[in-house]
């Protein structure tokens, strides 16, 4: 009996282990799904991955999807979700960190508030961009030619808030309308009823008095679709 009881007590102990995903694949899975999620981020990139507690109590699985939460950054400290795809269907989180090593934008000289952004204000530092604001700056092309919404002491790095495209149409301004569409265009003038930045929706009075929408060109000229 005694023997009996003992090895009943030994199976009961081993049915958890048999019930319990082995964290490795896991690991494997989410390994490469950050290495084809961070592929297209600037500079040296790297990760770590957090542990899945090897007492967990999921049942075993050897298929996964792996995803980001809604709204969570490429990079820096966050988690993703782990589902796994089989009959057990479980969801679990896992602490991730990626880092990135790449040189952001700083500014090398004062800029004023309204002053047009040129490569000669623009300088790069290397960093971490984990540890900078999600919104900071890598590429020179997404300042030069904007507009500094304030003014900017040397040597701020630069983020994308710290800069606006430039108001390219004013009110009551003449206006070039150019309408698009398979095989055509037409030119036509109007009158700005507001001011408009590069890349904005821009309403122009025609002259026959219509008035159309289109999207603000650099040179100052709308472009309607059709």
């Amino acid at each position: 009996m005694r023997i009996v009881i003992a090895l009943l007590a030994c199976s009961l102990l081993a049915l958890p282990s048999l019930a319990r995903q082995d964290p490795a694949p896991v690991r494997k899975a989410i390994d490469r799904w950050l290495a084809i999620q961070t592929q297209g981020l600037p500079g040296q990139v790297s990760w770590e991955i957090g542990a899945l507690d090897p007492d967990n109590q999921l049942a075993p699985c050897t298929q996964f999807d792996v995803r980001r939460p809604a709204g969570a950054r490429p990079w820096g400290r966050s988690n993703v979700v782990v589902h796994c795809l089989g009959p057990a269907g479980w969801r679990v989180h896992v602490a991730v960190h990626v880092r990135v090593k790449a040189d952001y934008l700083i500014s090398v000289r004062p800029i004023a508030q309204g002053q047009v952004v040129s490569h000669d204000d623009l300088g790069a530092e290397p960093g971490d961009l984990a540890e900078l604001p999600g919104n900071i700056l890598t590429d020179a092309a997404a300042a030069v030619g904007k507009v500094a919404a304030a003014s900017i002491p040397a040597g701020r790095p630069l983020r994308a808030d710290m800069l606006r495209a430039q108001t390219v149409i004013r009110q009551g301004q003449s206006v070039k309308v150019v309408s698009r569409g398979p095989g055509f265009a037409v030119a036509n003038e109007g009158r700005a009823l507001a001011n408009a930045q590069e890349g904005q929706v821009a309403q122009i009075r025609l002259g026959n008095g219509q008035v159309v929408s289109g999207v603000a060109q650099a040179d100052g000229s709308v472009e309607v679709g059709f």
